[in-house]
């Protein structure tokens, strides 16, 4: 006999067929010793299925019910019957139940509902049993099968681009080091000296840039004796990779972790993240725009039509506004503009925020999502950002002052999307690297794709939990991924 998933139960499963189910028992009750009402869930669904037991059907009724409680595994062969009771149309009645793990209700940390998320995020090995994580795990794989999908179907080819690398794509200098040298030696097991290497930073410069536990220098560090010979760390983006095979085989794109070590404990930031990065040869901005428009929208709508009891739990108990949202975004064309007539209409809106905002400062959260919510209700993409906020590798523009990017900006959570169009002349390339403090000679093997069949190219990035939030209605981003990694909680 097969075992089918609950989801599928509850979906097709008709009254006379034999069953065989497993699960974790949600609530139980019992009826005049004679009868117990387990609710049972396996993940496959956000529903439970009902298991009628009957102590003069099943086997030793009175030593197993007492052992089964909240969060116990257990297994069940019966019959699919219909159901009674209100709000559901089947149920299973058990012909034996095999017990196959207790849960102690004395500990067990889920036994009563009602936990907040910043208690849950403590139990990040249990939490997703809960409504809620498992909702966010469905949908996250929903939306992981959609953007394969998106991409597949249009021809793109999925690369692997490396976890640890040489190179650091935003030149922000926010690297998780990878090392295999001994640090108690370099330190001498006391306060690290200036000399030694450090790994992660640990606290914000005034200018906002990480300086570490103590000040890192390099000069002290003998590199050629490290396992890769040079100084390496994790990825903070596939783009440069990602450029190489687009230069090569057409359109690719890169879905896999990237790592941030900014010591930043907002609601948007993660240490450890997932991003797809699309990367299109013979692309312009005007290209890249209407492919990230098309593959927000698609994406989103294919969650929506593959996850819709998930979003309507998200609608009632997260954000209520989140249904009505989402179908404004899949149904309506992206507003587009400006980074310069964005500053306008924000020096305008006669609005007090936070951030004062002026031509030539990077845009905060509460701009964007004024742009989105309040002065045009819906998504915007913004162009054409000031050179000196925005990286190296971006398209410089003929006015001298601004490049080729473009960030998607959506409700609720602000830039969702970053990207460009790449800049793809040898000479204008060597000259911003060098104005954003880069050693040419570092990334000789990006110039030379431009110094051999150098083409117009574009890409961009999208975040996979801030998507998720956007989707679920989720505050905290370390909702949206299995196993947060922020500043100093790495636990599960």
């Amino acid at each position: 006999m097969s075992r089918p998933r609950i989801a599928s139960l509850l979906k097709d499963a008709q009254p006379g067929t034999a069953v065989d189910v497993r699960g974790w028992v949600r609530t139980k009750r019992e009826s005049k010793g004679d009868f117990a009402f387990l609710e049972l869930n396996d993940g496959s669904c956000f529903g439970n299925i009902q298991i009628v037991v009957d102590a003069n059907v099943v086997p030793d009724y009175h030593t197993l019910i007492k052992q089964i409680t909240t969060g116990a595994s257990v297994g069940v062969t019966g019959e699919i019957v219909a159901s009674q009771g209100k709000g559901q149309r089947i149920e299973v009645k058990a012909h034996a139940v095999t017990l196959y793990g207790t849960a102690d209700p004395a500990t067990y940390p889920l036994q009563k509902k009602g936990h907040s998320f910043e208690f849950l995020r403590e139990k990040a090995h249990l939490r997703p049993r809960t409504n809620s994580f498992g909702a966010i795990a469905r949908v996250r794989n929903a939306l992981c099968y959609a953007i394969h999908t998106f991409f597949q179907q249009r021809g793109f080819l999925y690369v692997n681009t490396p976890i640890i690398t040489t190179s650091d794509c935003e030149g922000a200098g926010q690297i998780f080091q990878v090392t295999t040298l001994d640090l108690a030696l370099l330190s001498g097991g006391r306060q690290p000296p200036d000399s030694a290497l450090t790994t992660q930073a640990a606290s914000p410069s005034p200018s906002g840039h990480n300086q570490g536990a103590y000040a890192p220098r390099s000069e002290g560090v003998d590199y050629s004796q490290d396992f890769f010979g040079k100084k390496a760390g994790l990825t903070v983006s596939g783009q440069l990779e990602g450029e190489i095979f687009a230069c090569a085989v057409g359109d690719i794109y890169t879905f896999g972790p990237t790592f941030r070590a900014e010591n930043s404990n907002t609601t948007r930031h993660l240490a450890e993240f997932w991003m797809v990065e699309p990367e299109m040869a013979f692309c312009d901005l005007e290209d890249d725009m209407n492919l990230a428009e098309d593959f927000v929208r698609t994406i989103i709508r294919d969650v929506m039509e593959k996850c819709p009891d998930d979003l309507a739990f998200f609608n009632e108990r997260i954000e209520p506004t989140l249904l009505a949202s989402l179908e404004n975004i899949v149904s309506h064309d992206f507003i587009r503009l400006t980074y310069t007539e964005a500053v306008d209409i924000l020096e305008k809106s006669g609005h007090t925020f936070e951030y004062p905002i002026s031509w030539g400062k990077d845009l905060q959260s509460e701009h964007e999502r004024f742009l989105t919510e309040q002065h045009f209700k819906q998504p915007v993409i913004l162009t054409d950002y000031p050179r000196a906020i925005k990286s190296f590798y971006m398209r410089c523009n003929e006015d001298g002052k601004t490049v080729r990017a473009m960030d998607v900006l959506v409700p609720r959570i602000g830039e969702i999307i970053g990207g460009s169009q790449r800049e793809e002349r040898h000479d204008v390339l060597v000259d911003r690297m060098r104005e954003c403090g880069l050693n040419p000679e570092d990334y000789w093997w990006y110039l030379e794709l431009r110094k051999y069949g150098t083409v117009p190219h574009a890409g961009f990035g999208l975040g996979l939990e801030r998507t998720l939030q956007l989707i679920t209605g989720m505050v905290n981003i370390r909702d949206c991924i299995p196993f947060p990694r922020t500043p100093k909680s790495a636990e599960f």
